[in-house]
């Protein structure tokens, strides 16, 4: 059966929807030639899947692929014109003020630190994450966010540069992590399907 190593949510002959475990790269990236990645995973099940968007290897949840060149650029068009919408859960440290809000700060490459990123006012690209709590607890505070744009990192740069970074970051949270992983799982995919416009929503429950 095709994909039956993979958490398959969805498949057809335009495009595909994957759970990706934390932990496992999306896609190789500079230096990670030869590293298991969850497309390589994809593709050998379905040989014409090509990733639309990344995660960090870090971070679990769906991930879209398109089948074919020209369901990529689609959808890829799809997601530079903000018209999928993307939904989180976290983890983080700390009692967040307030129910809601919006984190606008620009971000840049950190490059003496890569791969980290940072908050850069002057050299930064705009970035804009939404975010409501949904629970809190005496040290930690779990929030739904929905990050408008989508820059590198930008939900674990936004929470930190907040006071709040994500609970087990290890590249933005301060020891010690408090989680065996970082707790950040992409948990809703909405879009238009690219062929005939029928509305898909896609859903992950949160594993932790």
């Amino acid at each position: 059966m095709p994909g039956a190593g993979l958490e398959l949510r969805y498949a057809d002959a335009d495009l595909l929807v994957v759970v990706k475990p934390a932990g496992l790269l999306a896609v190789p990236g500079r230096g990670e030639a030869g590293a298991a990645h969850l497309t390589a995973q994809v593709q050998a099940a379905y040989p014409d899947a090509l990733a639309v968007h990344r995660l960090d290897m870090a971070t679990s949840g769906l991930m879209l692929y398109a089948r074919g060149a020209e369901m990529h650029r689609r959808l890829g068009a799809a997601f530079a014109e903000r018209r999928v919408a993307k939904a989180y859960v976290a983890v983080v440290e700390g009692p967040l003020a307030g129910d809601a809000g919006e984190i606008a700060a620009p971000l840049a490459a950190d490059w003496p630190r890569r791969p980290r990123q940072q908050v850069d006012p002057v050299n930064g690209k705009p970035a804009l994450t939404r975010w409501r709590v949904l629970a809190r607890e005496a040290d930690s505070t779990r929030v739904a966010l929905e990050p408008v744009t989508g820059r590198t990192h930008q939900l674990r740069v936004h929470l930190q540069s907040i006071g709040h970074p994500v609970r087990g970051d290890a590249l933005y949270a301060p020891p010690p992590l408090r989680a065996a992983r970082l707790l950040l799982h992409a948990t809703r995919l909405a879009l238009a399907h690219p062929r005939d416009g029928r509305a898909l929503v896609f859903d992950s429950a949160v594993p932790f």
